[in-house]
Order: C-alpha cells, then structure tokens, then sequence
C-alpha cells in the first residue's frame, strides 16, 4: 500500500490540474521517484479523482508485478529519470498550450513571471506523440535543459524536485499562453 502522505499528494495535484482544465477526465499522468522505484498513475484512472489504488509502484530499470497496471506513458517517466536528476513528474494536456504547440517550434513567455521562471519552452514533435521509445529518448533529452517541455499537439512534460514543482511550471506555462492568446 502506498504511504497515505503520497496519495495526498498525488490526489491533490491531480484534483488541481483537473479544476484548472489542464487534463480530461482520465488525461495526464502523474509520478515520483524514489531510488530505483517509481509510482505512477494507474492506466485509466481519472487524475481529479485519484484514489489510494490509483497509484502504481513499479521498479525505475525493469519491468515487476505492477508494470501491467500503470500509465502508458511509463516508459517516458522512465526514461525522464533516468536521464535527468527530477524525482517528480507532471504530465498534462494544457489546452491553450497545445493549440500554441500546433504552429511553433518554442513557446516563448510575454508576461514577466513565465519569461522570469521559465524562459522558453521547445516544442518537441514525434511522429507517435505517445508513449514509444523514440518519443521518450526525445522528451527526456529536451527535458536536460529545460524544466518543462511541450509535445507538439499533445501536452506537456515538466519535471521537478518534487510534484508541486513540476505543477508550478505547468500551471505557469498554461497561464502565460492565455495571457498571450487574451492579448492577440
């Protein structure tokens, strides 16, 4: 059973990101890492309404008894930790950032806090933007030196030290393209 501080967690940010209509109702997933063990949002749960068994642990390296049962995307959350030093990470379908993601190679902020936090965003771009071996070697690379990336049609990825991090940037990154869309 996963600790009862770790669901909270989850549970709160997925409720978040669910109100703030970043996912739909069973979009997004969410995960931590811990040593050489992940825990992940089980593969069809609804991220604004996560319960206890929502949450899939799993090893970082291999495949184990939980593997069969978490998101579709584990093998990019692997892989993002294996190849970067973020314990947490938020992957959401931030709606106006999508749009934004259809026509531009980069996001870049116009408001100060966005332009202060985050810079620039790459838009990254795979040919099967979900899930597979090369969108996950794309993604983890990009996500090197950047805190959050977007996946062109698809949504974004951000890491962090911890799940609230990594929701600050994709909150910041969604508030900043609407501010720009309400501009033009």
């Amino acid at each position: 059973m996963i600790d009862s501080r770790i669901y909270e967690m989850f549970r709160d940010i997925g409720r978040d990101l669910y109100t703030a209509h970043m996912v739909s109702s069973h979009g997004g997933n969410l995960s931590i890492r811990f040593g050489d063990r992940v825990i992940i949002k089980r593969r069809g749960a609804m991220l604004g309404n996560l319960k206890q068994l929502d949450l899939i642990e799993t090893r970082l390296d291999k495949n184990d008894s939980g593997v069969a049962l978490a998101s579709t995307e584990l093998l990019v959350h692997r892989t993002i930790y294996m190849n970067t030093p973020a314990l947490a990470i938020v992957h959401c379908h931030p709606r106006t950032a999508i749009a934004f993601s259809l026509s531009r190679d980069e996001l870049v902020p116009i408001d100060n806090e966005a332009s202060y936090l985050l810079k620039k965003i790459p838009v990254v771009t795979e040919e099967f933007p979900s899930g597979t071996p090369e969108m996950a070697k794309k993604v983890a690379s990009a996500l090197k030196n950047y805190k959050i990336i977007m996946l062109r049609g698809h949504g974004s990825f951000a890491t962090g030290q911890t799940l609230d991090e990594a929701f600050h940037w994709s909150s910041t990154l969604e508030e900043s393209c609407q501010i720009e869309l309400a501009v033009k």
